[in-house]
């Protein structure tokens, strides 16, 4: 089983748009495809968990995110990266509460990181969350997964407030894999220490 970087995506891996639903909004924030590319490199699938309630909403159709996709795997294929998935969650929310599960699959529900890791073969126990807002962190807890990133791109600022979610902070997701990177190198029964936790990667 591998280990996986489950990771939001917008405002994670391109620019966060409200309600995107055209292809030419794609934009690829910069060092993400970096970031994918040296994930996959030391053994880490990198699989996007996104919501998309724009389809619930009837702003966006099944047709339409899926050319939303292929440019965005296009823009990472221009940089050498691909993802080995993309999980979407079209449920619309009851409210704007995003430590409430109302969808299993709606983040911060587990049901997109558990069904991707039954079907790709993931280890949890060994895996990440990557995102911009407190729905994310609370998404990888909920999957059990070994740890959650904070990035401070997107709405990441505004849920930084909320990092004691988080088991780390980091400006971007580039150097959010960079974290992962160096610790995967290290003991992996080895436990996060307190002291790490927290704290803008750098």
């Amino acid at each position: 089983m591998r280990p996986a970087v489950f990771l939001d995506r917008d405002g994670t891996i391109i620019e966060q748009v409200h309600y995107l639903n055209r292809p030419d909004q794609v934009k690829l924030i910069p060092g993400a495809a970096e970031a994918i590319r040296s994930l996959r490199a030391v053994g880490y699938a990198c699989v996007v968990v996104t919501n998309q309630s724009a389809i619930g909403r009837g702003l966006l159709t099944l047709d339409g995110l899926e050319e939303i996709h292929t440019e965005m795997h296009r823009q990472l294929a221009e940089e050498g990266a691909e993802l080995d998935d993309i999980y979407v969650c079209p449920h619309v929310p009851a409210g704007e509460d995003r430590t409430t599960i109302e969808h299993s699959d709606r983040k911060p529900g587990p049901g997109m990181l558990l069904r991707a890791a039954r079907e790709l073969d993931l280890d949890l126990s060994r895996s990440w969350m990557v995102g911009d807002m407190l729905s994310d962190l609370l998404a990888g807890r909920n999957a059990g997964c070994h740890g959650t990133i904070l990035v401070l791109t997107g709405n990441g600022f505004e849920a930084a407030p909320n990092c004691g979610d988080a088991t780390f902070v980091s400006t971007d997701l580039l150097k959010a894999a960079h974290l992962i990177i160096v610790l995967h190198a290290m003991d992996p029964e080895e436990e996060l220490l307190p002291e790490m936790c927290c704290h803008e990667a750098r």
